[in-house]
């Protein structure tokens, strides 16, 4: 077993140990595979965390082995080109994320036993305003991809209708995430209510299919629209992201006109770099326009008119302004005990 490499990427020297422990078990997949496939991806991963605050999911022994999520770059041990950004949690803590200049900070990542990376909605420049809106589609019980796939459809009409361009891609399980540039000029309270507003929209044309219930024992068997996942420090798989399943499967970007045909267990470590060497990639021009999201604000504001006013926040957080009762509606619907 080799012991250490010493590769050159993007201009800087970056170490990589034990590169031939195995990380995938089930597929034999190496931590020197892991490496490489990000470096093959390097201009679409790129894309996705270039100058965002990033999140490390680690595996140092593999899946199967020790997991945690790193938000903090340490102190000591790192190369002094690292470059991080200051993010605030919802609790009021700080933290300096690692914050991608290049593909060599992937890199290290990787050789830190990074298997997915989470990157913020926001760039360094404005860490407190998101320039991405992110709609995650996440099938429940009784659906699945396919499901998902009708709902961004139906997703794609009404982006369509606001000329907005939206980019979709597998999230690498069964679920379709949808992203959408914004210009990065509001606050997190405010592409939240953005992305309600939208969700709002999508439940009233597919009522059957789609559903914005918070509460797991509303949903039925329809396609949750996870609207907190626009919430501050709530974060999901980038594009190109590895996944942490046996299968090593990748979140991987797609065009419109292929996502109601494709099985997204296709799209793994072995065939995405053959995909983007093949096809290129479908997200090569998701920077090119960022859009006004003053239109689905005002769709915010109708709705509270109309008594559909803030969801609940996850449970974690503070109470925000504005917010109904985190409570389960069968809890809420329960009447009070007879006194003894």
């Amino acid at each position: 077993m080799a012991d250490a490499l010493e590769i050159e990427v993007a201009g800087r020297p970056v170490r990589l140990t034990s590169p031939d422990k195995v990380y995938f078990p089930e597929r034999g997949f190496t931590k020197r595979d892991v490496f490489e496939y990000y470096l093959a991806v390097g201009d679409g991963i790129m894309r996705a965390l270039g100058n965002r605050p990033t999140t490390l999911q680690r595996f140092p022994e593999g899946i199967g082995g020790e997991m945690f999520f790193q938000k903090r770059v340490p102190t000591r041990g790192v190369p002094p080109w690292i470059e991080t950004a200051r993010i605030a949690f919802p609790s009021g803590r700080k933290a300096d994320e690692l914050c991608p200049a290049d593909l060599a900070h992937v890199a290290w990542a990787a050789q830190m036993g990074t298997i997915v990376f989470h990157p913020w909605p926001v760039r360094s420049a404005a860490v407190d305003n998101p320039d991405e809106l992110r709609i995650d589609l996440d099938p429940q019980p009784g659906t699945d991809f396919a499901d998902a796939a009708v709902v961004a459809g139906e997703l794609r009409a009404i982006l369509d209708e606001l000329g907005f361009a939206g980019w979709p891609k597998t999230s690498g399980g069964r679920g379709v995430h949808v992203y959408v540039r914004i210009r990065p000029q509001w606050t997190f309270v405010e592409a939240r209510r953005a992305v309600i507003a939208l969700a709002r929209e999508l439940e009233r044309r597919r009522p059957d299919l789609a559903t914005t219930s918070w509460w797991k024992e509303e949903r039925g068997e329809r396609v949750f629209i996870d609207f907190n996942q626009m919430a501050r420090d709530r974060t999901i798989a980038c594009a190109y992201s590895l996944r942490a399943n046996p299968r090593a499967t990748a979140s991987t970007p797609l065009t419109w006109a292929e996502l109601p045909d494709v099985d997204p267990n296709d799209f793994d470590l072995r065939t995405v770099p053959e995909r983007i060497a093949t096809l290129g990639d479908p997200h090569a021009a998701i920077n090119d326009e960022a859009y006004d999201i003053t239109p689905l604000l005002e769709w915010a504001e109708r709705d509270a008119a109309n008594g559909q006013g803030d969801m609940p926040y996850p449970p974690e957080y503070p109470k925000m302004e504005g917010e109904p009762m985190r409570v389960q509606p069968s809890r809420a619907r329960r009447p009070a005990e007879e006194p003894s």
